[in-house]
């Protein structure tokens, strides 16, 4: 399969769920060619990390277009559009509707299925409604998406709508059905004639698929999956649960062979963490790590806005630490509002920090925080690709970077979504406990 994330953090989680399952992965922040695949047999999966979720809807199709036509070119039966479990996006901003009109034009296929709900991250779809929990993890409360905490406050496309069909209705016109959770208990002929019935007789383009359980994927698998050829691709739109839907499948047909889990890197050492996240997920963790003892430092507007001389006496102090083994965060303030700080903005400041301290100190693990600001972080530094290392916690697994310059070339790095990681999370890594589960 091939995929493309609207994030970079979402791209690493979908390869997490891909490895996992014994399906070798590389991602890629630019479209690879098709040589450069081949240059690599053993990849059976192809990932590329976009930055779409935040950016203007009218100028996604130029991102979206030429991206799209290139994975599906690559000769792959399934390419995904790789969104956020909790389906960021408005009509405005990061428009997944925009990106299904986009891809009707490129893939002939006979509908694009949607899967989001994703029960191990604490997501749920059901009768068509997005259900999270506070973070990821499938304990604690759970919230109807438009009355979340921290989704219905986010400060770019803060979800005001929990049905996913009604959500899509104001990004596309395209009609949108809906595979529910009782065609999914039917015995496997009469949910197909159900599929067949909302395809023919309700004229859906796109078809919604509740996952309520882990069930779900394999029952979705067996629908939709043999659909998917090399001359026909199949177009998917989702959250990671789109990876976990084919493996189930492609385990069930044999396919796929048992593999065991890898077990949790060592990460006995020294770790930086930037921190770029507003959500209040992230804040809390830091929050835990500097009342354990762990060095934060702030990052201001004011700061990212005088540039290099901050700049530079900023990267001193993170060397500082790491000269004398102390793991350190560099966060911006808990209460910055982001009408005063753009992700880009934020995300470039963070990537010439990240420059300037690893061409002279390396540490052991560095952690991007933040979906947005993470794409935006790795865009300025030299990465060719990442490759998988091993699972650290659900959505944010430890992985390696390729790339031509030796100072960045095998860096361990895991980039954390804002909902990932429980309180202890960034406490834990710096303390190199790892398996923050």
């Amino acid at each position: 399969m091939a995929y493309f994330a609207d994030d970079l953090t979402g791209a690493t989680d979908a390869m997490e769920r891909l490895e996992l399952a014994g399906v070798r992965t590389a991602l890629y922040l630019q479209s690879p060619s098709r040589d450069r695949v081949a240059s690599d047999p053993d990849i059976q999966a192809v990932g590329v990390a976009g930055s779409t979720r935040a950016m203007p809807t009218n100028q996604l199709e130029d991102v979206i277009r030429p991206a799209l036509a290139s994975l599906r070119d690559l000769g792959a039966p399934h390419v995904h559009y790789k969104v956020c479990s909790t389906f960021d996006s408005s009509p405005s901003v990061g428009s997944i509707g925009r990106v299904i009109d986009v891809a009707s034009s490129l893939f002939t296929s006979l509908f694009i299925p949607v899967v989001v709900g994703t029960p191990t991250l604490g997501r749920w779809c059901v009768f068509g409604n997005l259900f999270a929990s506070m973070g990821i993890g499938a304990t604690g409360s759970a919230y109807r998406l438009d009355r979340h905490p921290s989704m219905s406050q986010h400060p770019t496309t803060p979800a005001d709508e929990a049905d996913l069909r009604r959500h899509l209705a104001k990004q596309t016109e395209q009609r949108v059905g809906l595979v529910d959770v009782r065609t999914l208990a039917l015995p496997p002929e009469e949910a197909a004639s159900e599929l067949e019935h909302i395809l023919s007789d309700e004229h859906c383009r796109v078809v919604l698929f509740d996952t309520l359980t882990d069930d779900h994927f394999g029952q979705i698998g067996a629908l939709v999956a043999p659909r998917g050829t090399v001359d026909e691709p199949l177009f998917w739109v989702g959250s990671s649960a789109v990876e976990s839907v084919l493996t189930a499948h492609w385990r069930a047909t044999g396919q796929l062979r048992e593999v065991s889990r890898p077990g949790v890197a060592d990460l006995r050492g020294v770790a930086l963490v930037l921190a770029g996240s507003c959500s209040p997920v992230t804040a809390a963790q830091v929050e835990f790590a500097q009342e354990s003892g762990l060095r934060k430092l702030t990052l201001t507007i004011e700061q990212i806005a005088t540039g290099e001389r901050s700049l530079e006496h900023l990267a001193r102090c993170v060397m500082d630490c790491l000269e004398s083994s102390e793991s350190v965060i560099v966060a911006t303030e808990a209460k910055t509002p982001r009408s005063q700080l753009s992700a880009e903005a934020l995300g470039r400041y963070l990537g010439q920090l990240c420059q300037q301290v690893l061409r002279r100190v390396r540490p052991d693990l560095l952690v991007l925080a933040g979906g947005d600001t993470s794409s935006h972080t790795a865009a300025t530094l030299p990465v060719e690709s990442l490759r998988f290392v091993a699972p650290l916690t659900p959505g944010a697994p430890i992985c390696r970077i390729v790339s031509s310059e030796p100072w960045l070339d095998g860096q361990q790095i895991v980039l954390k979504g804002g909902q990932v990681g429980r309180p202890d999370f960034l406490a834990n890594l710096a303390a190199g406990q790892g398996g923050a589960a």
